[in-house]
């Protein structure tokens, strides 16, 4: 039998996803947009924590 998975409200660590659709956007969300930022800059390496952190900014204002 499996192990219950514990949600927790708000995430713990960089990339976890939110355990509430409402407190932000969900990881798939992010990693996606990340993703298209990626794309965008033409698929250079080395500022994927940029990628991501803009993304979550781009996502976060438009859920408010």
């Amino acid at each position: 039998m499996a192990r219950p998975i514990q949600i927790r409200s708000t995430p713990e660590r960089f990339g976890e996803p939110y355990a509430r659709p409402e407190e932000g956007p969900t990881h798939e969300e992010i990693a996606r947009r990340a993703y298209e930022l990626w794309q965008a800059r033409g698929r250079t390496h080395g500022r994927q924590e940029e990628d991501w952190l803009q993304a979550e900014r781009e996502l976060g204002m438009r859920r408010r």
